[in-house]
């Protein structure tokens, strides 16, 4: 069965880097907070391009902590998708804010027309989460001209778009924060849950550091009401040590799988979602569409053709149970958003997928009677 991810094929890659890193930390005896969490923030701020990087629990978190940083409060209004994970809404939904969402384009990505629309109209609109869904690069021209003509404060969320670039300008590069995951299925994924807070401004940063640690400012000093979110000293190793390095060959490989999947499937019925020109996408997620009545049986059919897909999202986030009774807004009815829920199936898209395997999930595509 060709994987949706195969964490199997990437242990017998990394086994021995991974014990080694898990050794280094046991032989420190250095468990939270420590040099190899320094190590890996310094590491990824380099890579990323951006002065300051503070490790945290989880994707989630990170949005969270710099929502709070900017100043976000119970009431405030957030503008954001309706098409994502559902932790960049829960973000929101936990500070108290109240999300706002306006509807998506057709690769996905929220409506940045849409949105000048709408802040034009409403200025108790102070706040956006933006995603950069599918590793596709959100069109950032667009995004600092909201910024700067709205005045927002902006959390880019970049949990699927490491290395991904508009123009050759890094996604996160925009907002005054960015929020990253290091979930076991991202483009950089640890092996548990991680995350991290990205940001040009050295005030920032140290408030993410401290309020990812009690809110402390210094030892049993807590100058706010803070989390327990603090990114494993062995979940940092094994990205610096192990993942860091090899994340540009691993990107590449995404990249030629997707060009030879939008080269080769030919099939009307299986139809690519493929990013905006300009967008270097990272191609976290591979999506198609098929036909919301014949999805169901596309999946089964891949599956009998020893093809594992996925769904990314099925729901809609204003049309999840969660939200029912909680303070929401739609910027309208979402309708390119819920009709991308309804119809998307993500094909496998990993760095150890073979030749071989790309060229059968391309067959299952072509071969399939929609």
């Amino acid at each position: 069965m060709i994987q949706l991810n195969d964490f199997r094929r990437q242990w017998a890659d990394t086994r021995e880097a991974v014990l080694e890193a898990v050794a280094a930390v046991g032989a420190s005896g250095w468990y939270i907070l420590g040099a190899e969490v320094a190590a890996f923030e310094e590491a990824l701020a380099d890579r990323w391009g951006v002065r300051c990087v503070a490790g945290v629990a989880s994707g989630l978190d990170a949005l969270e902590i710099s929502l709070r940083i900017l100043g976000c409060r119970p009431g405030d209004r957030v503008l954001t998708t309706p098409l994502s994970a559902f932790a960049t809404t829960l973000a929101i939904l936990k500070i108290g804010a109240v999300p706002v969402f306006a509807d998506t384009d057709a690769c996905g990505l929220i409506d940045l027309d849409r949105c000048r629309e709408l802040l034009s109209r409403r200025p108790d609109i102070r706040y956006m989460v933006p995603v950069h869904l599918y590793g596709h690069a959100l069109d950032l021209d667009g995004l600092a001209e909201l910024r700067d003509g709205f005045g927002l404060r902006i959390v880019e969320d970049c949990a699927q778009s490491i290395l991904a670039t508009w123009k050759g300008r890094p996604t996160g590069s925009v907002g005054q924060i960015a929020a990253v995951s290091f979930y076991p299925t991202k483009n950089l994924g640890a092996m548990g849950d991680g995350g991290a807070v990205l940001t040009g401004e050295p005030d920032y940063d140290a408030a993410a550091r401290g309020l990812r640690d009690y809110g402390q400012s210094g030892k049993y000093r807590h100058d706010a009401v803070g989390y327990n979110s603090r990114l494993d000293e062995l979940q940092a190793a094994l990205l610096r040590r192990v993942y860091l390095p090899k994340l540009a060959q691993w990107t590449e490989r995404r990249r030629l799988i997707a060009a030879r999947y939008l080269a080769g499937i030919r099939n009307p019925a299986v139809a690519s979602m493929a990013p905006p020109p300009e967008s270097g996408s990272v191609w976290h997620l591979f999506p198609v569409r098929v036909a919301a009545d014949r999805k169901q049986a596309f999946l089964q059919y891949a599956r009998e053709s020893q093809v594992l897909c996925g769904e990314h999202y099925p729901i809609s986030i204003p049309d999840q149970k969660a939200l029912c009774g909680v303070p929401h807004e739609l910027a309208g009815d979402c309708p390119t958003a819920r009709a991308i829920a309804r119809t998307e199936v993500s094909l496998p898209i990993h760095p150890y997928l073979t030749d071989k395997e790309v060229e059968q999930v391309i067959e299952c595509c072509n071969h399939w009677q929609g």
